[in-house]
């Protein structure tokens, strides 16, 4: 089921048409609400962490095929070739969702501000600010992105030459890449609605 559309700006000030000011606040609250909760609600969490799943999985078929491939027998590479084909199929839907996730943010905070430039309603505001969701955002992605870079480093470290293969190397380094990436794009969602509440402050 297709997601229903983002409010719209307010319209240019030579066609707006409120009534009365109460008119206006009412659909700026209205507009204002819906935002924030497309931008730090439950669905888009739920969404962002359901990509970033999908994108965990696909590496890990891709990791599964390079294994495989590594072993050089044929069953081995065509059940390699299976997994790079599911693996590939996983990642790139993943990616070019969390992509767009990202540019539907910048223009989520974009209406935001041009909604919050109408005027001010301090409890529509603060509700729209939310600084514990942008709080729950930021720790769990800072806690990935941590654990993705600890991992790609820590891996390549303590590799031993002879024992680890190249295979375990793309593996464990493209994981904790991965990781990294989308704790990343978790915290610059979170940091980039706060810098937009703190410049309506």
């Amino acid at each position: 089921m297709p997601r229903p559309p983002l409010p719209p700006p307010p319209p240019p000030v030579p066609y707006r048409t409120w009534p009365d000011p109460e008119a206006m606040r009412a659909d700026r609250a209205r507009a204002m609400r819906e935002l924030g909760r497309r931008a730090l609600g439950a669905p888009a969490a739920v969404g962002f962490w359901l990509y970033a799943l999908l994108l965990a999985v696909g590496w890990g078929c891709v990791g599964v095929a390079l294994q495989t491939f590594e072993q050089g027998l044929f069953p081995d590479v065509l059940i390699g070739g299976i997994f790079l084909v599911l693996g590939v199929g996983a990642i790139v839907p993943a990616a070019i969702l969390l992509g767009l996730g990202v540019r539907r943010d910048r223009t989520i905070r974009q209406r935001l501000s041009q909604w919050r430039e109408l005027g001010a309603d301090p409890a529509v505001d603060a509700r729209v600010r939310a600084p514990g969701r942008s709080l729950a955002w930021l720790l769990p992605s800072f806690a990935l992105a941590a654990l993705g870079l600890g991992t790609s480093v820590g891996w390549a470290a303590a590799a031993r030459p002879g024992a680890d293969t190249y295979a375990d190397a793309a593996f464990f380094i493209g994981a904790g890449c991965v990781m990294w990436v989308v704790g990343l794009l978790g915290m610059v969602k979170a940091v980039g609605h706060y810098r937009w509440a703190v410049r309506g402050m």
